[in-house]
């Protein structure tokens, strides 16, 4: 069977205040904005070139950005390294994502710091 291999996605969401229950994992408001994210999230990385390897993705945390409007994300997302996957190419990877989010600036209905995404690294 193939491995799952994991890599992390960090971002910044700039209109997302950031509130201390963002951090409490069990908190409502932790929660409803994981799901948020996934809602966002795995549909991208679906539609990349490592999509049809693609297992989820899993939000490890949100943290406090430069200002209060800003907020943090940190996940962890899979994948099954296969064969047919040529190879993780993180760099590429982050130019699709790039390019998926208007050059870092949008994620749905949320603005991103166009500086704050890194693909496992």
């Amino acid at each position: 069977a193939p491995a799952v291999k994991n890599f992390t996605l960090n971002f910044t969401i700039t209109n997302l205040q950031f509130t201390a229950d963002l951090e409490k994992p069990n908190s409502r408001r932790f929660k409803s904005t994981e799901k948020v994210m996934y809602h966002y999230i795995d549909p991208l990385l679906q539609k990349s070139s490592i999509g049809p390897h693609f297992s989820g993705c899993k939000v490890t945390g949100f943290r406090s950005g430069k200002s209060r409007d800003d907020t943090k994300v940190d996940a962890v997302c899979s994948y099954k390294d296969n064969a047919s996957l040529a190879r993780f190419d993180r760099a590429e990877l982050y130019q699709e994502l790039s390019t998926m989010t208007n050059n870092v600036t949008k994620l749905g209905h949320y603005s991103l710091d166009r500086n704050s995404l890194h693909v496992d690294g």
